[in-house]
This record gives structure tokens, sequence and C-alpha cells, in this order.
């Protein structure tokens, strides 16, 4: 996809987000207060990410999750070094798009915290996973 027919689909805070390496502003955010269940799914791509089975209120201002969906398949994580820190980027295989970043201050046996913006994501709620082509993630519920 273009950057043109980027532009054109997302919007501005998304096409920040995920093609300018940015970060929506924390607290303010659709997803991080959303704790029904379903999935997300990369705002571009529109392959699964993350499961609402593994969010949690992070207290961070921005959607924590403790893994993603499918062993990494789709997140892949790089070193990031802009701002003066040493981070580790997230961003979305297929579709190469921004995520967030990855901490090592999470919850369970792998102890992360997948810290990821709203604007990169859409969530699809599990009663809607069928209609919208993502029937095989209803068994995680």
């Amino acid at each position: 996809m273009s950057k043109e027919d980027l532009k054109n689909k997302l919007t501005p805070i998304q096409y920040h987000v995920t093609q300018e390496n940015g970060t929506e502003p924390p607290h303010r955010n659709e997803y991080d207060q959303n704790f029904n269940e379903g999935i997300y799914v990369d705002i571009v791509s529109g392959k699964p990410l993350f499961s609402s089975k593994d969010k949690y209120d992070a207290g961070c201002g921005w959607p924590s999750f403790s893994k993603p969906i499918d062993s990494a398949e789709e997140v892949t994580e790089h070193s990031d070094t802009t701002l003066g820190m040493r981070r580790t980027e997230v961003r979305s295989k297929t579709a190469n798009s921004h995520l967030g970043h990855v901490f090592p201050d999470g919850p369970g046996p792998e102890g992360l915290r997948y810290c990821i913006n709203s604007a990169a994501m859409k969530f699809v709620p599990k009663e809607k996973l069928e209609e919208e082509g993502y029937g095989e993630y209803i068994s995680h519920f």
C-alpha cells in the first residue's frame, strides 16, 4: 500500500503512530481502558496481534499485554535507541507498522509488558470474530 493510500485509509494519529513511529497521548486513547473480550488486530494489515485475555491495566496510560496472541508470529522486536534511551520497539511483521515497545516489567512467567498504541490497532469484539473473518480465535474465549 502506498503512503498516499495509507494517508487516505488511516486517521492522522493512526498514520503518525504506524508510519512515523509516533506515540499517542497516554490515558487519552481508545483502548487503554477497554477490557471487553476480543482480539486486537493491526490497523493496516488486519493481522491478529493481541488477545483481551492477555491485556491488563499497567497504569501506564496505553494498552498493555503480557504476550502477543500467536507466540510473536506477527509481532517483531527491534532495537530502538531514539530519544537517548535503549528500548525494544515492536512492529507488525506483515505491514511493518510501529506498534509500541516491550518492557521487562510485566506479569506472568515471561515478565513482559507490551505497551501498545491504540492507534496501531483495531479491536474486534468476541461476538464479531466470525463475522469479521477471525473465527479461528473464538476458541480463545
